[in-house]
């Protein structure tokens, strides 16, 4: 016998049912009733007041890319669900698992403008892997499980589910949460490679003399770390990863070239374009690794190993399209690899990079706080394991130079939307699932104001987070382009920041504010000393550039690189 439920207490016992037991939100009129049944449920379910419902859903985010689990986040309709687009194109960019389930006007009140009316669903259609709308209470149990297999699933991404009033009052008097196998008809798991694909694959790996391996965000969603140690290793193959790839293999293994792209590493960018076999791994050839799509690695055949078919031939045409989980791909692949004698090309490489070295802004005195030395500290400082949540533009790309990552899934970060305001709410969310590990954010002074009110959300909280804003007076990234390519008329990008060692007190929390290198380590031990969130406000030169950097559209190794320190008119 099944139970007398209502619509709201359905929502809750679904979330309940799969595994669910932290949810992000926001309440409201349409979602209330939701939210009257969840005082049934707290303690089977921990709900966290953000402070706006893009915070909710960068939460949630930030949960599932910690933990590997679908994070879950709520809130009412109208503004409350428009206010989540912005959350589900990052996470579906990136494709990060995460429901969201909004509140609807009544079913009968649809299309009628009623208050705080939005058509959720067609709004939301271009930035979800799916959305629903339940307008009855029999489908509603359905709909949920649907979401969560369709989000953590194939490529994983975000699922929208919306609710209307009426069905969150109506009432099923003999509730059975449904446990059949769930079955969409063309959402079939991923297939082994046949035999003649395996064997293809291998002829072009083991006769190339330039191999390079391209690792991205799939290698960490498809949990397939070890095989890609095994591909470069026993193949002999350099490796570099996107920005969402850092971590699928150690930073400390010789063979790892760092990240590509636009503000790549030099070596990486010319081994590209120089081999004569690229191995893309759960990568998507974006803009930003390619540049010019026309002089990308002209001389390489290519592999593209994906579980999503449509990335196939998209950007890059490829000699071989693989369309299956990368995991099982390489576990057929490797017991074939060959261990060739590659040691021309990897010294070439070694060359390259030790190249890179003699330029290295580390190694250069200066009279003010780089960006670059702040990261590195906070990396000394955490001995590099903590859980790095980072934001997006100069101090982004720095992270990814200056904090090299052992593990995966301990940089998170926008990738793909790149979105200003993702980290500190990101944190917080990643805080509920982080036990064993540190979780610092490390993020611009024009990124943290978008997103500042969710401060109140992490001391509400204790959210055990140490907030270092890096702080140039610029909104940073664009600064740095019109600085090269528009004359250094700096339209609008220089900004103005609050006190933050006041507004972090205001809000109840440590604040801190350093400007010299000698004094990181020491506020930073505090922090870690502190139970709750600290804010540390570093203070750094404001004409500091990210090198190299390669021009939009521009040939990837046509890149801008830092003068060489002997220079003595080098520019920052």
């Amino acid at each position: 016998m099944g139970k007398k439920l209502t619509g709201a207490d359905i929502i809750w016992e679904c979330l309940v049912q799969e595994g669910v037991d932290v949810v992000f939100g926001y309440p409201g009129g349409a979602i209330l009733r939701a939210y009257d049944a969840l005082n049934n449920y707290y303690d089977q379910i921990h709900h966290v007041l953000v402070r706006h419902e893009q915070g909710a859903t960068h939460m949630a985010d930030g949960y599932a890319r910690a933990s590997g689990k679908v994070g879950v986040a709520i809130a009412t309709s109208g503004p409350g669900a428009t206010n989540m687009v912005t959350g589900l194109a990052t996470a579906m960019m990136d494709s990060s698992p995460i429901v969201c389930i909004t509140g609807q006007v009544p079913s009968t009140a649809i299309g009628g403008d009623a208050f705080q009316e939005c058509d959720v669903t067609g709004v939301t259609m271009p930035v979800t892997k799916h959305n629903y709308l339940v307008t009855d209470i029999n489908d509603l149990a359905q709909a949920i499980r649907e979401a969560f297999y369709i989000a953590r699933t194939g490529r994983p991404g975000p699922v929208l589910i919306d609710v209307p009033k009426n069905v969150q009052f109506a009432e099923i008097e003999d509730f059975v949460y449904p446990t059949e196998p769930i079955n969409l008809p063309g959402y079939q798991p991923p297939e082994e490679l046949s035999q003649m694909q395996v064997d293809e694959a291998l002829e072009m790996i083991n006769t190339s003399e330039k191999p390079v391996i391209l690792a991205g965000h799939g290698v960490l969603l498809s949990g397939a770390m070890q095989e890609l140690l095994d591909l470069c290793q026993k193949g002999n193959i350099p490796v570099t990863t996107t920005l969402l790839g850092v971590g699928g293999l150690p930073a400390s293994n010789p063979l790892n070239m760092g990240m590509m792209g636009m503000h790549g590493e030099a070596s990486a960018n010319h081994a590209i374009q120089e081999a004569d076999l690229l191995i893309a791994c759960g990568m998507r050839f974006d803009d930003r690794v390619t540049g010019n799509l026309k002089t990308y690695s002209p001389n390489s055949k290519k592999i593209h190993i994906d579980i999503d078919a449509s990335e196939i031939n998209k950007n890059i045409r490829v000699d071989l399209g693989l369309v299956t989980d990368l995991g099982m791909a390489l576990r057929q692949i490797n017991p074939g690899l060959k261990h060739n004698d590659r040691s021309a090309w990897i010294n070439k490489i070694q060359g390259w990079e030790e190249e890179s070295k003699q330029r290295d802004i580390l190694n250069i005195e200066t009279p003010t706080l780089l960006a670059a030395q702040a990261v590195r500290k906070i990396w000394e400082g955490t001995e590099g394991n903590a859980v790095v949540v980072s934001d997006v533009g100069q101090h982004q790309m720095l992270e990814c130079q200056y904090y090299p990552h052992e593990d995966p899934n301990t940089l998170l970060t926008s990738g793909g939307l790149g979105t200003m305001g993702f980290s500190v709410p990101a944190a917080i969310g990643a805080s509920f699932t982080v036990k064993d590990r540190e979780v610092w954010v490390i993020v611009g002074d024009g990124c943290v104001q978008m997103t500042i009110m969710e401060l109140a959300t992490a001391v509400q909280e204790n959210a055990n987070i140490n907030i270092c804003i890096i702080n140039n007076g610029y909104l940073g990234m664009v600064r740095q382009w019109q600085q090269l390519f528009y004359d250094a008329r700096y339209a609008e990008t220089p900004i103005s920041s609050p006190d933050y060692v006041k507004l972090a007190e205001a809000y109840g929390m440590q604040g801190y504010r350093v400007d010299k290198l000698e004094d990181i380590i020491p506020v930073m031990r505090k922090a870690q000393d502190h139970d709750g969130p600290v804010l540390i406000e570093m203070v750094v030169e404001q004409h500091d550039m990210v090198y190299p950097m390669v021009p939009a559209g521009a040939d990837l190794d046509a890149m801008i690189r830092r003068p060489h320190p002997q220079f003595a008119d080098m520019e920052m």
